[in-house]
């Protein structure tokens, strides 16, 4: 089954309030508006693109390991996933896809980082709970996404929400600005060029891992 088959499955029993999720049709209404919205803002469309230069980054891993981008590309093409964090479903399924398409990412060369705004011991839920041999790095205040322009910040309304549901990013990122990145699958050559870019404000829409393999093939190539 497809990533983006197993994450309609999951969103079609999540919305439908099926056992365990119990949603009341309110707050799917709250989060479908705040959705709808991200995207009519046309923030995606100002996120870097491919044939844009990556920015360098260095941020740390769950053991506070500093992890630079310019260390990893100098050893071969760089995958970067930017997700919301392990309090999200649809970003725990895409990180197991990810990791079960991390022996083809290597054998072209590649690394794989995946950047959330998390505290490292959430990073480290993270890696537990969905079996993770690739780094997962701390973004605090979303700066890195900042400077690829996925950051954005919550509307009022869907912080009210999330309040709520008990799910405090201020205390799960250790940031009290209520940002989240838009998820984002980037693969950058070794010069720093992007040659993969796709940014979704929809959070339910994920790319397939095998999508960024002709652009690491190119990657690989050069």
């Amino acid at each position: 089954m497809s990533l983006q088959s197993k994450l309609d499955a999951f969103k079609a029993d999540f919305e439908a309030g099926k056992p365990p999720y119990n949603v009341p049709p309110s707050v799917i209404e709250t989060m479908r508006r705040a959705t709808a919205e991200l995207i009519a803002s046309g923030a995606a469309t100002r996120a870097l693109k491919a044939g844009d230069q990556a920015p360098p980054f260095t941020l740390n891993d769950p053991d506070g390991n500093p992890v630079s981008s310019a260390a990893l590309l100098a050893r071969g093409p760089l995958v970067v996933s930017f997700y919301r964090g392990v309090w999200c479903p649809y970003c725990n399924m895409e990180l197991q896809a990810l990791q079960a398409a991390l022996p083809a990412f290597e054998a072209l060369g590649a690394s794989l980082v995946a950047v959330s705004p998390q505290l490292p011991v959430n990073s480290r839920k993270s890696v537990r709970q969905n079996a993770l041999s690739f780094p997962i790095l701390s973004d605090t205040r979303n700066d890195v996404a900042a400077a690829f322009g996925l950051r954005f910040e919550l509307p009022g309304y869907l912080v009210d929400l999330y309040k709520s549901l008990k799910n405090d990013l201020p205390a799960f990122n250790g940031d009290q600005s209520w940002t989240l990145p838009m998820p984002a699958r980037y693969v950058i050559a070794p010069d720093g060029t992007i040659l993969y870019a796709e940014v979704n404000p929809d959070y339910t829409r994920r790319p397939e891992p095998e999508d960024m393999m002709p652009a690491l093939r190119r990657a690989a190539g050069t």
